[in-house]
């Protein structure tokens, strides 16, 4: 094996461990926190912060990468994240759950930021489509696997946290061995003033990219963070609720290579377009099916095969119209996006299940499919052939 493939190998290995503890909180904390009796509005709160603590951390995160390379940003970050799930069973209260979520939240981005930035500034461009859905891939077996730790709280309330914090030690070994390597530079690149200027310019180029990211963000929280609330309230089991999220997530590890693969070939926007349009369709079948297990789950397994790529083809897509030297600010702008989506997620999701009772979850997610199809197929043609002028 090459260096440059055991590399690959390694970053999505710990970007799978990752997305194992944020699969495992989201439900998991949603669950004990609605058996104790806190209101579906605060739930969703709490299951914010940490989104909060990525949009924190984002501005003052490209300095130190460009400075200290790659390989000590992942260290940092995984380090913090398996301090704070070691921590969560020393004392439940919201607000100090709410601070390690938080801190869960920083560590993570570090640790994504910067994987997601080695694996895209070090693939060839025929070949990025497909490393970074690997990235995409790794990260949902990661988050798939996360949901089925609910149960393990009918056991003991602190085993989940106790199996991840070690899981996640155990990967984060292996960062060790890797070389450290630095992004591509530019001079005058350290103060916060040029940060908001690169993120300025690279908004010019990428806007539409970071559409995407958002989506998924909002689609993945309030599908993990609200729809357990909501489905305890239509009388819908805690172990049927965890199989439907696997559902979704297993859904978009079927099909993440294929589409990565596909949107090498025939282009990120023409893929973007169809499974957002496809997601449309498959959502609004989940709302007619709501009611029946075996329908909801092949509603949301289906969903997850069209949408649940929509995150690593943002990606892809924004390397594409990023010149290369903002590719490390346009893949902190995609954590922002993400990260903004993921919070108005359950924030919109518990007000929606409090004020619409009537009213399918589902068909919140399935509207904004519907909008974002329609405005990437409108301006995502304008969009790249300005940045085909810049690279030409």
């Amino acid at each position: 094996m090459n260096k440059s493939s055991h590399r690959l190998w390694i970053l999505v290995t710990i970007v799978a461990i990752s997305g194992f503890s944020q699969g495992m909180l989201l439900p998991l904390i949603a669950v004990i926190f609605e058996k104790g009796g806190v209101s579906s509005s605060l739930n969703g709160l709490n299951a914010t912060a940490l989104y909060i603590g990525i949009l924190l951390i984002s501005p003052f995160m490209e300095a130190p990468l460009r400075k200290y390379g790659y390989k000590p940003t992942i260290i940092l970050g995984g380090g913090l994240v398996i301090l704070a799930l070691a921590l969560f069973p020393l004392w439940k209260s919201f607000w100090f759950w709410f601070g390690l979520r938080a801190l869960i939240g920083i560590g993570d981005h570090a640790l994504h930021f910067a994987t997601q930035t080695w694996i895209t500034s070090s693939s060839p461009s025929e070949k990025r489509g497909r490393n970074v859905s690997l990235y995409g891939l790794f990260f949902g077996i990661g988050f798939a696997s996360g949901p089925l730790m609910t149960p393990l709280v009918d056991v003991n309330e602190a085993l989940p946290f106790i199996v991840s914090s070690i899981l996640c030690l155990i990967g984060w070994v292996f960062i060790f061995t890797l070389k450290n390597e630095y992004p591509e530079q530019e001079l005058g690149i350290n103060s916060f003033f040029n940060t908001i200027k690169r993120f300025k310019k690279t908004m010019k180029y990428g806007w539409i990219a970071f559409l995407p990211t958002f989506c998924y963000g909002f689609l993945e929280s309030s599908l993990n963070g609200s729809f357990p609330v909501y489905a305890l309230r239509s009388d819908i089991d805690v172990a049927s609720v965890s199989l439907v999220l696997t559902a979704f997530a297993i859904g978009s590890v079927i099909t993440q290579l294929p589409l990565g693969v596909l949107s090498d070939q025939y282009g990120r926007r023409n893929i973007l377009m169809i499974v957002l349009l496809l997601g449309f369709l498959s959502f609004s079948a989940a709302s007619i099916f709501e009611h029946s297990f075996i329908g909801l789950f092949i509603s949301v397994l289906l969903s997850g095969m069209v949408v649940g790529s929509t995150f690593s083809l943002g990606i892809s897509y924004m390397t594409d119209l990023v010149p290369k030297n903002l590719l490390a600010t346009g893949n902190l702008l995609c954590g922002i996006f993400f990260s903004l989506g993921s919070l108005s997620g359950p924030i919109i999701g518990g007000l929606f299940i409090q004020f619409f009772e009537n009213i399918s979850f589902f068909y919140i997610i399935s509207t904004m499919l519907l909008i974002l199809s329609i405005v990437i197929y409108i301006f995502g043609k304008k969009t790249y052939s300005m940045a085909e002028q810049h690279h030409s």
